[in-house]
């Protein structure tokens, strides 16, 4: 089965303009049909999956072009090292993200208990700025963010 650039970017919820790109620098394979248009098949399926997975992950375009050209060199314990050192580099990238997100949603889990006190009236609000005083301005709340 064959897809158009159209259906292609549809099926992945990217733009047009991303596949074009990732088929110009290489990262993945396509076909021209007579008037040169780009058609997609099942090949291009599993690269697209694989770049998504990479990209979910983090993943640089660098990094995926990497992979990418480390993926079409003949299978090497040398290669394999390579391919690991990569997916090590994404999987602490994705520890970092996952660390990022928790610490976010503590942030939120605080701020509904806080919120709920205000609605139940056990605590006064103190949500809005406008109200704000050096006296009774609200400690900040960090989170993990990069600074």
């Amino acid at each position: 089965m064959t897809y158009s650039l159209k259906q292609f970017a549809a099926m992945f919820h990217v733009t047009e303009y991303t596949i074009r790109y990732y088929t110009d620098i290489n990262i993945l394979p396509c076909e021209r049909d007579g008037q040169n248009r780009r058609v997609f098949n099942e090949k291009s399926l599993n690269w697209m999956q694989g770049i998504t997975c990479l990209k979910g992950c983090g993943a640089s375009i660098d990094d995926i072009k990497e992979y990418c050209k480390l993926c079409k060199l003949p299978e090497s314990h040398e290669n394999m090292q390579k391919w690991y050192q990569i997916i090590l580099h994404q999987r602490k990238r994705a520890y970092q993200q996952l660390s990022e997100a928790k610490a976010t949603v503590d942030y939120m889990d605080h701020k509904v208990q806080h919120y709920k006190q205000i609605l139940n009236g056990t605590i006064p609000d103190d949500s809005n700025p406008q109200k704000w005083t050096r006296e009774n301005r609200p400690t900040m709340h960090l989170t993990n963010n990069k600074k």
